[in-house]
Formats: C-alpha cells, sequence, structure tokens
C-alpha cells in the first residue's frame, strides 16, 4: 500500500491550535488540551496510511466536491486526497456535538 503525505492547510493549523488553546485557556484544562492534541494529530497522520477510510463529505461545507471527512472525539476533519502526488490535505478541523439526543 502506498504511503501518503499529509499537509495541513493553514486554517486547519489554526483551528488545531485554536482548538487547544480553547481548552486549555478558558477551561484550565493544559493536561486535557495536550490529550486532545495529540488525538487530533493521530488520527490525521493515520491518513497518510490509510486515506480513503474517510467518508465523502455530503453535507455542509465542501459536501460534494471531492473532500472526505474523518470523525475523531467531538471534531471533523476535512481534507481531500491528492492521488497524483500522493497527498492527503487537511483543510479544516471543525468541532462537532454530537447529534444524540437523550428523552
Amino acid at each position: 500500500m502506498a504511503k501518503y503525505t499529509v499537509k495541513l492547510m493553514q486554517r486547519a493549523s489554526g483551528d488545531l491550535d485554536a482548538i487547544h488553546n480553547h481548552i486549555a485557556d478558558d477551561f484550565k484544562e493544559t493536561g486535557t488540551a495536550e490529550k486532545m492534541a495529540d488525538a487530533l494529530e493521530a488520527a490525521i497522520l493515520s491518513l497518510g496510511e490509510r486515506p480513503y477510510r474517510g467518508s465523502i463529505r455530503r453535507t455542509g461545507a465542501f459536501a460534494n466536491r471531492g473532500y472526505r471527512q474523518l470523525f475523531a472525539k467531538n471534531f471533523t476533519m476535512v481534507y481531500r486526497i491528492d492521488e497524483d502526488r500522493k497527498m492527503v490535505i487537511i483543510v479544516t478541523v471543525r468541532y462537532t456535538p454530537s447529534s444524540f439526543s437523550y428523552m
């Protein structure tokens, strides 16, 4: 299986920084912020081995334009695959609130 390079666009890098800073600064949970950053980074880097495991993005921003999405924790990573360059390009990382409702 071919290995892909994983590249973060500036927006995605900023999103990851904002997530970390929000948890560390607003909630005063530095340890939790580090664990979250590590978990998201691991999920992103895993796309270098299996880039097609994320589903095709069918709703919201980037829908039906060849983008894929991967869920980790409460976040969605939106990315595209450049097959010619064997590259996974992470476009954005967004908070995804749980869609479950309890009665």
